[in-house]
């Protein structure tokens, strides 16, 4: 441990000084240091781990990172990043709950929000945290250095017309730094909430981004989940989804991706009670010579779940993207109906895809499919367009779309369906801006 120890001495550092900021907060200071010394005892993964196989971490082992330093932005640099409509807004900098830059008048009646330093909530008390199940490298450097957190609690019956905001900047203006936003969700009996999460970079210099969000939906509640990751070039972002389907209850998760250096979402979605319905659907939109990563695990636990799966994605330039989709069908889980999709858009010669699907069935009356597909740009359809008087980059850009448009169409807020268009619409851009490599 000492070697590897030496290796992180920024990060050893760091946590000792945390570690004398928190001295009276015991109970919670055992949990942090039990997770700083798992990640001491392994580090980093790298692509020996099969689950990390395809995506090298090593730009990010040799940074030496810092705690992120509470900054204070405006709110003209914020504006551009908020969701319009929105019922609520939290908005977290550098992992911290501002206030000052929060909407939360007039939240509805059943909506509860609090932060960290405001403690749990009266239904949070004794619930044992989703965010507990997952383990890994980055989950453990967010319990041990996280100092802010985001609660929504739902109560039994409340119906949100409007969806909720979580918008977590990454502010990149020093030295390399920590970015540990957390959000945990629950959402009560027969109770309707949308929940936008949205991950955003301002600066120039190098932030990673270890960030935990949690969902648990209690019986026959229904649940629209859309996080949007739009962070920096410069920047790395590793996403940890946990969600817990109790009966008869539907959680509908779509994950955009669209900036970052390094990017990936682990997504576990477990369908623990009988008739609960899951649908994971992403967009990841990747160019120049970027890296995503989505790792997505449904594990049936009970009988009569469906879930469905569609994943797509852009890749351009010399950027790499990696879809691992995993489905488990536990022994109890017969009657389980569940569909996996991914299909990849190769827009260079130099762009990689590298997609594997699993499928895990220990029960004997299932129906379970799966299908990957890579591929370029029909040049049939692009002549035909060509024939019909439209020029060669705008028939591209409108076979993209239509490419793009299974998972953005299916948003249910119009408000995040014009800001996922239009990111693609300037990743696009971007992309075609390049200098040939």
């Amino acid at each position: 441990m000492a070697a590897v120890a030496e290796r992180y001495e920024s990060l050893v550092a760091e946590f000792e000084a945390l570690r004398r900021e928190s001295a009276a907060a015991a109970p919670a200071w055992e949990t942090r240091a039990r997770a700083f010394g798992r990640f001491l005892a392994k580090g980093f993964p790298n692509t020996r781990d099969e689950e990390w196989r395809f995506t090298n971490v090593g730009p990010i082992a040799e940074i030496a990172f810092m705690r992120s330093r509470p900054v204070s932005p405006d709110g003209a640099q914020v504006d551009p990043f908020r969701l319009p409509g929105a019922a609520a807004e939290i908005v977290l900098v550098n992992g911290r709950v501002s206030k000052a830059l929060s909407k939360l008048d007039g939240l509805p009646a059943g909506v509860t929000i609090r932060s960290q330093a405001q403690g749990p909530g009266p239904r949070a008390q004794g619930n044992v945290s989703p965010l507990h199940v997952v383990d890994g490298a980055f989950v453990d450097l967010n319990h041990a250095f996280h100092e802010d957190s985001v609660a929504i609690d739902v109560a039994p019956k409340a119906v949100l017309a409007e969806p909720i905001h979580i918008l977590s900047i990454a502010i990149a203006d020093g030295p390399p730094s920590l970015v540990l936003p957390r959000l945990e969700i629950h959402v009560g009996e027969a109770a309707e909430i949308s929940i936008v999460e949205t991950f955003a970079g301002l600066g120039e210099g190098t932030t990673l981004t270890s960030s935990l969000t949690g969902l648990r939906a209690d019986t026959r509640a229904v649940v629209n989940y859309v996080k949007i990751q739009r962070e920096l070039d410069s920047a790395f972002h590793l996403a940890n989804i946990v969600m817990t389907l109790d009966r008869a209850s539907t959680v509908t998760s779509t994950a955009l991706t669209f900036g970052a250096r390094i990017s990936r979402n682990d997504i576990l979605a477990t369908l623990a009670g009988e008739g609960a319905e899951c649908t994971l659907n992403g967009l990841y939109v990747v160019s120049g010579h970027s890296l995503t990563d989505t790792h997505t695990t449904i594990d049936h636990a009970m009988p009569h779940c469906p879930s469905h799966e569609v994943y797509k994605g852009i890749i351009g330039g010399r950027a790499r993207a990696v879809f691992n989709g995993k489905i488990i069908v536990r022994p109890d889980a017969q009657k389980t109906n569940a569909k996996q999709t991914n299909k990849a858009l190769l827009l260079t010669d130099d762009a990689q895809m590298n997609t594997k699907p699993q499928l895990e069935i220990f029960a004997d009356d299932v129906k379970c499919t799966h299908g990957a597909a890579i591929g370029q740009l029909d040049e049939d359809a692009l002549f035909y367009l060509q024939a019909r008087g439209i020029a060669v980059p705008d028939a591209k850009a409108m076979l993209i779309h239509a490419f793009a448009g299974e998972v953005i169409d299916g948003i249910a807020a119009p408000a995040v369906r014009e800001i996922a268009t239009a990111l693609l619409d300037e990743k696009l851009e971007s992309a075609a801006a390049a200098p040939r490599p």
